[in-house]
């Protein structure tokens, strides 16, 4: 899904890892692979700060030389294509619980990047915003 470039700064204690598309995602890890582990939390983390902004996320740009890409759980990808989508259409939570016909509260939970949500439900909330959500399974 979405993965989004990180520099990983080997120092004293470990690797350091930062963002150039999501400046407040920084973290560290002993080892490389705990760094780029942690860096995942670290980015839905400081995408949690825009969905309570009501602030577009910024899509992953392309690597640069000595980057690493680190990859979003689908989940919470699928919800920043939502976020997104409801904030360049400006629908409110209220106007999108009105178009699946569901209580707002269904759809706070929905956008709520702390709350387990089934993909089908991320589908309909962008069904009613006239989108579709396509998966695709590609080599790793």
């Amino acid at each position: 899904m979405f993965r989004y470039p990180a520099r990983l700064k080997a120092d004293e204690v470990g690797f350091t890892v930062t963002f150039r598309d999501i400046p407040e995602a920084i973290t560290a890890g002993e080892t490389r692979e705990e760094a780029i582990e942690v860096g995942s939390d670290a980015l839905a983390t400081a995408m949690d700060f825009c969905f309570e902004d009501k602030r577009p996320v910024p899509l992953p740009s392309d690597a640069k030389r000595g980057e690493t890409l680190i990859e979003l759980r689908a989940s919470v990808a699928a919800k920043v294509l939502l976020l997104n989508a409801m904030l360049a259409q400006q629908v409110t939570p209220a106007e999108l619980a009105r178009r699946m016909r569901t209580r707002p509260q269904e759809v706070n939970r929905v956008i709520d990047l702390g709350h387990a949500t089934k993909i089908d439900t991320i589908a309909l909330a962008l069904a009613a915003l006239g989108m579709r959500l396509e998966l695709n399974v590609i080599p790793a």
